[in-house]
């Protein structure tokens, strides 16, 4: 199950609707070892696409040299879906190299009348594809 704060929820969806029609990207990084989704870094994406992101690969290094400099891990990855559902596609499943990390779509197309977005998380392991529960809370226990 993912655990996130409604403030990092929210960031997720309106970095999502902003970047709209092209697909939003970006990760929320936590403490190593934690699961804990805590620093909210929007990306760009760098295919400026509405049907494809990446990650701009000196962004991503710096990213990552950042987080382990902080003892961080990217506990959230996310993207958007435009026209589609929040369900990962076979490019999402093989651009998936962070088997700890929570999978995060949103997708900002009302393709089930059940809103103006979907946000759903998987778990995406060895090219499987496990949904899971999200759970937002206002705050993290102490």
């Amino acid at each position: 199950m993912l655990t996130i704060t409604r403030a990092l929820f929210d960031r997720i969806v309106a970095h999502a609707r902003e970047d709209h029609p092209d697909e939003a990207c970006g990760v929320v990084a936590g403490p190593e070892g934690s699961g804990r989704p805590e620093r909210f870094i929007p990306m760009l994406n760098a295919a400026r696409s509405p049907t494809f992101y990446e990650f701009d690969s000196a962004d991503l290094l710096k990213l990552y040299r950042e987080m382990d400099d902080n003892d961080e891990e990217p506990v959230v990855i996310y993207h958007s879906h435009t026209a589609t559902e929040a369900y990962p596609s076979r490019t999402d499943v093989s651009y998936a190299n962070e088997p700890g990390a929570h999978y995060v779509l949103v997708s900002t197309a009302d393709t089930d009348d059940a809103g103006p977005f979907q946000f759903r998380s998987f778990r995406i392991v060895d090219g499987v594809i496990t949904e899971e529960d999200v759970e937002v809370v206002d705050a993290y226990p102490v």
